[in-house]
């Protein structure tokens, strides 16, 4: 699937993917996919400039290996459009191998299809996107990654869930009814509901017949739902403020947030969101706390636990330079070097080249210091200027 078969209508397309086989592996197994393919793609492959498309010529585009495992052992997963008008998020079956205009998340647990598809996120993603033309486009490292989720307790989390799963019931079974409904012209009439505007008899019939008013009373719950989860339910229910300004306080909440979360991870303390698959070493011997938590309990002793992807440090000091900025400025806060070093791979080692770095940031005013109980601690000057 691509965007467009998300958005606007499948074409129910299907694709001979045969990346985890060798070229004698799939002439001994799948003769008749070998053949098929030896016909119509190699004579092409053989033509193409890049080295891996020819000497993998039996395997379709360049697999995302690092990112196949996390999908493996699930049944769905959640999919957003990367440019789109509307920031809509679905679950899709597991079989179904997503172009790369499609961001694949791999979560299946319908809380996450709430709290993405709620506004808290829709207005982060939004703000923290990037744009092509007109068109919001969702960027997984600043959209995904740096969003911190909340932290609810078990019925709220529950309650959530029941409605990321009533959301996406509701969009799939309409479209099984009716298969020229996309999911394009249900935002679209949705937000000419929100906004209040006249509705032509053209809107009212396809309300009928996409139910679009049900999908609106659906996100309405949702938002709610998600609201008091992160305990900022005083946001939805005050009268006194105006959307811009409502909206306003929800980016400051969610960067103090994630502020407060970066601060947990450079001590070592993860809010894992598939505690199964980031740690499995957490599950054996030592079980997750309640919630989103990335610590676990050992004879009720809270053990932290160590971060599971490190960078790996350039080599060009230019690069170092912009590897070293670009923490900062995604994560926010303040560091000391032994907490920078832990983000990259071996630089316990490379500490001293670290500090050149942030001296050199420093010197041309992109970062600052203080001392606190005699260490170092350094942070993003643009952020203490933007403050």
């Amino acid at each position: 699937m691509n965007g467009r078969d998300l958005l606007q209508s499948t074409r129910n397309l299907f694709i001979i993917d045969l990346s985890s086989y060798t070229e004698s592996q799939v002439f001994q197994k799948y003769p008749k996919a070998y053949q098929w393919i030896y016909e119509r793609v190699k004579p092409e492959r053989d033509q193409n400039n890049r080295k891996s498309y020819r000497d993998n010529w039996w395997i379709f585009g360049e697999p995302r290996i690092s990112f196949r495992p996390a999908l493996k052992d699930l049944n769905y997963y959640i999919a957003t459009v990367e440019t789109a008008k509307h920031r809509v998020f679905v679950f899709l079956d597991g079989t179904v191998v997503p172009d790369n205009k499609l961001i694949a998340i791999a979560l299946e647990d319908a809380y996450f299809l709430g709290i993405l598809s709620s506004k808290i996120h829709t207005n982060w993603a939004l703000s923290i996107g990037s744009r092509l033309e007109d068109r919001p486009v969702y960027v997984k490292t600043t959209c995904f990654d740096p969003f911190p989720f909340p932290d609810p307790t078990p019925d709220r989390q529950q309650k959530i869930r029941e409605l990321g799963d009533r959301l996406d019931t509701h969009r799939k079974r309409v479209q099984e009814k009716h298969p020229e409904v996309t999911i394009t012209a249900m935002y679209n009439l949705l937000e000419k509901i929100r906004a209040g505007e006249p509705l032509t008899d053209k809107d009212r019939e396809f309300n009928n017949k996409a139910l679009v008013s049900t999908l609106k009373q659906i996100h309405d719950e949702l938002d709610a739902a998600v609201f008091d989860a992160y305990g900022w339910s005083d946001l939805l229910n005050h009268s006194d403020i105006t959307v811009e300004q409502r909206d306003e306080q929800i980016l400051e909440r969610l960067v103090a947030l994630n502020a407060q979360r970066a601060e947990e991870e450079r001590n070592g303390l993860i809010r894992w969101l598939r505690p199964d698959y980031q740690a499995p070493n957490a599950t054996s011997t030592q079980q997750p706390l309640a919630g989103l938590s990335g610590s676990a309990e050992i004879d009720g002793e809270a053990v932290a636990l160590a971060p599971v992807e490190q960078q790996k440090l350039p080599k060009p000091f230019k690069d170092q330079l912009a590897a070293v900025r670009d923490l900062l400025r995604i994560q926010g806060g303040e560091w000391t070097i032994d907490q920078i070093a832990a983000q990259f791979k071996g630089a316990t080692r490379q500490k001293q080249s670290l500090l050149t770095c942030l001296e050199s940031l420093e010197a041309l005013g992109i970062v600052a210091s203080h001392l606190e109980e005699g260490t170092s601690r350094w942070y993003l000057a643009e952020l203490q200027k933007a403050g």
